[in-house]
């Protein structure tokens, strides 16, 4: 384990959530400010709040436009770039994990756990560091 995969899973049991978790490991490299991942993922804790889409999986989201985007606000040109680099990313993790839904990660309405949150952190500091810093 690298060591920021392992500070993923330490921020997490420090009490961030899976999203912060994830974000605040590696923001430093995007050129954001600790503080402000922090608040930006805020939200996207325990799947968007609602066990939605993973935590985990929402911060490898946010890394993707902290580092590919092009901030051009009047004529931006990296979306297609962005959401071609999420989508691979989101097929590793679905194909480790079968599911990016918190609630079916977490095996909510009586399914089997598929991953405990520490593994989601784990899995999605790996991708990141496999596809998106490569």
């Amino acid at each position: 384990m690298t060591e920021r995969v392992a500070k993923a899973v330490e921020n997490h049991k420090s009490g961030y959530n899976c999203a912060q978790a994830v974000a605040c490991a590696y923001c430093d490299l995007m050129g954001v400010d600790k503080a402000e991942a922090f608040k930006m993922t805020e939200a996207f804790g325990f799947g968007m709040g609602t066990m939605g889409t993973c935590g985990a999986v929402s911060a490898m989201a946010a890394l993707t436009g902290m580092k590919l985007s092009d901030g051009n606000l009047s004529k931006p040109a990296t979306k297609k770039q962005c959401y071609k680099m999420m989508k691979e990313m989101t097929k590793k993790f679905e194909e480790k994990n079968k599911t990016v839904i918190c609630a079916e990660l977490k095996g909510i309405n009586g399914g089997n756990v598929l991953r405990s949150c520490d593994g989601c952190i784990e899995d999605a500091a790996k991708i990141i560091e496999e596809v998106l810093l490569k």
